[in-house]
């Protein structure tokens, strides 16, 4: 009867320790998903194609290790003339440059992390970045701005 009930035991711990383990993987520690976003490509006579590639690769890696759950789909840097209206940013965080860029991403059905919509698409999200000549660009915010 020991033996039986050890036993039973053992597999109610190893269970137990199998969902717990995939309910982490799934919740905890799932990435953005970037794997397949599309870079959309806009002219810039402020800024150089390095430049706004460096901004774009800032923000994957952002998006990738905060947007749990989420699927970019689009990236782009908004462009010259909308950018200006942004330059209290740069200001705001003791900088000479910002840059903004807009995306499209996904939604998974746990809402990500849990601040955002579940199932659902958010277009037009922006993200602003700012620097110093010649510094890397640094995120300093996003959302509808």
């Amino acid at each position: 009867m020991k033996k039986t009930l050890s036993a039973v035991l053992v597999v109610i711990v190893v269970l137990l320790g199998y969902f717990v383990i995939v309910y982490l993987n799934r919740y905890s520690f799932e990435k953005g998903d970037i794997s397949s976003v599309q870079i959309i490509p806009i002219e810039s006579e402020i800024y150089s194609n390095n430049e706004i590639n460096s901004a774009i690769n800032v923000i994957l890696e952002y998006f990738e290790e905060n947007f749990n759950g989420c699927l970019l789909m689009k990236i782009g840097y908004i462009g010259d003339e909308k950018n200006s209206d942004y330059i209290n940013w740069a200001k705001r965080n003791n900088k000479t440059d910002v840059i903004v860029l807009v995306s499209k991403f996904k939604v998974d059905s746990h809402g990500g992390d849990g601040s955002l919509n579940p199932n659902s698409e958010y277009d037009e999200w922006k993200w602003i970045l700012a620097r110093n000549k010649d510094e890397e660009w640094k995120h300093v915010d996003h959302g509808y701005t």
